[in-house]
């Protein structure tokens, strides 16, 4: 394993924080040495040219996608490939320059609630942003491999490298197979820097819970313990590690900050919370391609705030779950993120719900592309727990295939013998712009029995393709009671 708080490494960072290009309110991180950059995209920030990586992604077509998550252990072979640019600003307004290889005959900027109207010269594509935010191009059409940029707050309190309690990763490239992080430390990445997840040669393993599945002991970053950061600049790739080898970041913490980082190609969950209380997470950025690559999975935890992330996954985005042998999850709050949902589900509570969910808020979220075989938003109920206090509000969607779900029954994730309840949910304030299109299916609450039913609902200006939704848009069985569309 390869760390950089020896003296080797310190002074490695020191030389690469040179080379970080400053002008006025920008900042720009040089890609280390050897990491292969994009060839489609090429951007630059008020003249200053900015690297722009790879991130393998699902592929454009549906059955491949869907190949690659029910085939699991050989996802790692269907994908296709986006690119993604990261700086830093202070203040803004900066242009934006993206050129390609070919004519520009259209482009477009999402989320299109930022307003960003961009200017089309040639072959090139350029416009302004006032303001730390992320966005998506999309050139000629090509809603796939599209290009991300990643606009980030200026950094404040960058830490020590020689701090005892900082894990420093400096700028170039690194490996770690699984690395503790305990009480109190932070685990740093700088700009510049790429962390690579592996396996050891001879690290053991044990059967995992598919037939030819290895899962090797502890996630990559296994953090555990109390007031624990995890942030930077750089990159956190995991694509050396087997599908389903391992978890990208386990955290049991009490008192958890991310912030920043830029996860890629993880190899199963991303971001593993269990048993945490007291979580922030702020402004980082998962790419995932392959089969059960969740974006960031809350489990049994209490008190966490996501917000101003961006995820695209083969898999769930964000989720809360309670898994058997963990205990109860509450008081969560989603706000202000941009979701790419390539087959599963984009804001969701289950499947896995043995104990109590209470009081969760998906909020103020943009969902730029949902073209997934499961639904967008979804409390999808297969144990026993009572799911109750969640709310869905002011989310506007893109693109949807199945737009919204509240569902208690058995299904493949079952461990306990009864069912649940879900009780208390509100739709408010939601948009769904399908290009016009039909969704294959728009709303469906369906519950198990008159014991384990769907209680207490509310849909409140829904729009879906400019019609506002009312109760003949909505599926509903025997086992659904007071629901109210307004």
């Amino acid at each position: 394993m390869k760390k950089t708080i020896s003296l080797l490494f310190y002074a490695a960072s020191l030389l690469a924080a040179s080379c970080s290009q400053h002008e006025n309110n920008i900042t720009v991180y040089p890609a280390p040495e050897g990491e292969v950059l994009n060839e489609k995209f090429r951007v630059s920030v008020n003249g200053l040219d900015v690297p722009v990586y790879n991130a393998k992604i699902g592929m454009e077509d549906k059955a491949e996608r869907e190949k690659a998550m029910d085939m699991r252990l050989e996802s790692e072979k269907y994908f296709d490939v986006a690119g993604f640019a990261s700086f830093d600003l202070k203040k803004g307004p900066v242009r934006i320059t993206v050129t390609v290889g070919e004519e520009v005959a259209s482009a477009k900027i999402l989320p299109t609630s930022s307003g960003i109207k961009p200017a089309v010269k040639g072959k090139t594509v350029s416009f302004e942003i006032e303001k730390p935010q992320h966005v998506t191009v999309e050139i000629n059409g090509d809603h796939i491999r599209s290009l991300h940029i990643f606009v980030n707050p200026e950094e404040n309190d960058i830490p020590d490298p020689d701090d005892p309690d900082v894990i420093y990763f400096a700028p170039g490239i690194h490996e770690i197979t699984s690395l503790p992080v305990g009480d109190n430390k932070t685990v740093y990445i700088a700009g510049g820097a790429i962390v690579r997840g592996t396996v050891g040669a001879d690290e053991p393993w044990h059967d995992g819970w598919i037939p030819g599945l290895k899962y090797y002991g502890g996630a990559s970053f296994n953090l555990k313990g109390k007031n624990i950061t995890f942030r930077g600049r750089g990159i956190f790739d995991q694509e050396r590690v087997p599908t389903h080898g391992r978890q990208m970041v386990g955290a049991s913490v009490e008192g958890l900050k991310m912030e920043g980082v830029i996860l890629r190609n993880s190899s199963s969950w991303t971001v593993s919370l269990r048993d945490c209380k007291d979580v922030h997470i702020d402004n980082i950025k998962i790419l995932g391609h392959r089969a059960n690559s969740d974006g960031i999975d809350i489990n049994s935890s209490f008190d966490v705030l996501v917000e101003n992330c961006f995820l695209r996954t083969l898999d769930d985005l964000v989720v809360v779950k309670t898994v058997r042998g963990t205990g109860e999850a509450g008081r969560i709050r989603v706000h202000k993120c941009m979701l790419w949902n390539e087959v599963a589900h984009a804001l969701s509570i289950g499947a896995e719900l043995t104990q109590k969910v209470e009081d969760v808020l998906f909020e103020d979220c943009d969902v730029i592309g949902d073209h997934g075989r499961e639904w967008t938003l979804r409390i999808y109920h297969t144990d026993a727990g009572l799911v109750k206090n969640v709310r869905f509000e002011n989310i506007r969607i893109e693109e949807s295939v199945r737009f919204a779900s509240l569902w208690i029954n058995e299904a493949y994730w079952t461990t306990d013998p009864k069912r649940g309840q879900i009780e208390d949910v509100v739709f408010k304030n939601i948009t769904v712009n399908n290009d016009g299109k039909p969704l294959q299916q728009e709303m469906e609450f369906l519950g198990f029995s008159p014991d384990h039913a769907i209680k207490n609902v509310l849909v409140e200006n829904v729009v879906i393709n400019g019609k506002k939704v009312t109760m003949e848009n909505i599926k509903m069985n025997g086992y659904v009671y007071d629901v109210t569309v307004r």
